[in-house]
């Protein structure tokens, strides 16, 4: 659950440090004293987007921390991810500067805003004070309702990874046949051209590196004579003429190790002089490792002339160079059978048939948990509505059939009858604007029993509620708030006075002139005072704290 939550320098707040206990907990305060920035800076520290305009006018940057105490989920996520944990806590920061960048921890470790927003989605369930309009798009629609069976059944979240996976497959496929079907006669055509593209490819069998070897041999073969008739003088000179230059530094170095023993001097000159001589033997023996290699052979230069001019024309033919012409080789052969594949109109409608009938079994059974699902929460709702005023009313998850698509193959949409006697219609056409709030609430407080997440939050989702409704409202969320910890902003007496603690919102001025939002937990003597102003307006009578003092003994 939450336990602290720290502000500093976000919108109108200044420095707010906040701390949470289990249980209800309601917030409240006049219209525009920052009851709802509370909820988006709590937002920001998991991960929402943050703007320049966020920061407090005059401040260099806003600073949001958030203290959870760890789930058993969270705490596995934190040591996956490498972050540690520290007292049995998350610690999720963000901090946005004036000129709108930002920066993210968890427990002192810099992160990404979609870790903080990954790890935040385990600790707080945010149901925003808009959630009754989304409820009316069946987009919506379906999203809840297969959240209500991925968090009952955390498996079904592969089952309905599996339905996209396989309608992805089967799509590209009837594509793929679709294109071969209309596109046939120029598929035919470019299959004929690439056959003897790679047949006369596969008849040089051109190999990587060819190139490089037979113009290296083409080279020695074609300067063989000038390049025996060179080492063969070089070896003369060193070695086998009349006074070969090994036999005359052998002289030398003979008469100056003799002068050496007279001055020592000369030991400079021979050593450099040894060395010489060692590499001239060197060389000699190297040479004439050369020369029994050195070969004429004519016909071996007529071979290797007629491979690098067949090298050439295909070359010129293919219009690249003859080095490349390995790879064009082998990228073509691949089109080429990429091409076959396609062009087996048979085989690629077989494989069409495999790929649907692997996603109609995926998404009929995706159907079946979503029936189930529908049964349940229709059920439920349907209860919750008797409390809420609306009795003999009755709420449906309709499955209709819909054209096949990566959510499966129906489509859902809430329906709901206002009360006894009437068939239930489509939420979007019927439902007034207060039941539609009623509904929306006797959904996210059902939703909630169902989710894991410890800490729920409810940001003005009873508008449009009032009277004996409200009271049931508040009620509900106490009940919820015995499971979880429950977080309400309200602007309903009957609502407020069901909290076990009480947080009042208000405005206030700085001696510079600049306004801020505070907030303060209320004690009994001030609880009473604050829902007798929501209960009377302005002007605050005994009657109103009269009133206010039975709605919370109550």
């Amino acid at each position: 659950m939450l336990r602290t939550l720290t502000i500093r320098d976000f919108v109108i707040v200044d420095a707010i440090e906040l701390e949470f206990f289990s249980g209800f907990s309601v917030f409240t305060g006049e219209t525009g004293a920052g009851k709802s920035i509370l909820i988006d800076a709590l937002q920001l520290a998991l991960g929402g987007r943050g703007e320049a305009s966020m920061v407090r006018e005059g401040a260099p940057k806003a600073d949001i921390t958030a203290d959870f105490a760890l789930t058993p989920e969270a705490a596995e996520w934190l040591a996956h991810n490498e972050f540690a944990v520290e007292e049995g806590g998350a610690l999720l920061r963000r901090v946005i500067d004036n000129a709108g960048r930002s920066k993210a921890f968890i427990n002192g470790v810099a992160a990404t805003a979609a870790q903080l927003r990954e790890l935040g989605e385990m600790l707080v369930d945010i149901h925003g004070q808009h959630a009754h309009q989304s409820l009316l798009k069946l987009e919506a629609q379906r999203a809840l309702l297969d959240n209500q069976i991925a968090v009952r059944e955390p498996s079904a979240r592969a089952d309905m990874q599996a339905v996209s996976a396989a309608y992805k497959t089967w799509r590209a496929l009837s594509r793929q046949l679709e294109e071969f079907e209309t596109n046939s006669r120029n598929v035919l055509l470019e299959r004929e051209r690439l056959e003897w593209q790679v047949g006369e490819l596969d008849k040089l069998a051109p190999k990587p590196g060819e190139w490089l070897e037979i113009s290296n041999e083409h080279s020695r073969l074609s300067h063989a004579a000038s390049l025996l008739e060179g080492a063969q003088e070089a070896l003369s000179a060193i070695s086998e003429s009349d006074h070969p230059i090994l036999s005359q530094l052998a002289a030398l170095n003979q008469k100056l190790g003799k002068l050496v023993d007279v001055d020592a001097g000369l030991r400079a000159v021979l050593d450099c002089m040894e060395p010489a001589r060692i590499q001239l033997q060197e060389a000699v023996y190297a040479l004439n490792d050369y020369i029994d290699k050195v070969e004429l052979d004519p016909a071996r230069l007529r071979e290797v002339d007629a491979r690098m001019e067949a090298l050439h024309s295909s070359a010129r033919k293919f219009r690249v160079q003859p080095e490349e012409l390995p790879g064009e080789h082998a990228q073509l052969a691949a089109k080429l059978r990429q091409l076959a594949d396609a062009s087996d109109i048979d085989g690629l409608r077989q494989q069409e048939q495999k790929a649907k009938e692997v996603y109609l079994r995926a998404a009929d059974k995706l159907s079946g948990l979503r029936a189930e699902a529908a049964r349940a929460l229709g059920e439920q709702v349907t209860i919750a509505m008797q409390e809420l005023s609306m009795s003999g009313g009755r709420f449906e998850v309709a499955l209709n059939a819909g054209e096949p698509s990566a959510h499966g193959l129906e489509q859902v949409e809430f329906l709901v009858a206002g009360h006894a006697g009437v068939a239930p219609r489509s939420l979007a056409k019927v439902a007034s604007g207060g039941e539609l709030a009623r509904i929306s609430l006797a959904i996210s407080v059902i939703t909630s029993h169902a989710t894991v997440t410890p800490t729920l939050i409810f940001d003005e989702v009873d508008s449009g509620i009032g009277g004996g409704v409200a009271e049931v409202v508040g009620r509900l969320l106490k009940r919820l708030g015995q499971q979880r910890q429950v977080l309400c902003v309200t602007h309903l007496p009957q609502v407020a006075s069901q909290a076990s603690q009480h947080f009042q919102v208000a405005k206030g001025t700085l001696d510079s002139g600049k306004t801020v939002s505070r907030i303060d937990v209320l004690g009994s003597r001030a609880r009473v005072e604050e829902v007798a102003r929501m209960l009377g307006g302005i002007e605050i009578t005994e009657t109103t704290r009269k009133h206010a003092r039975e709605l919370l003994a109550s």
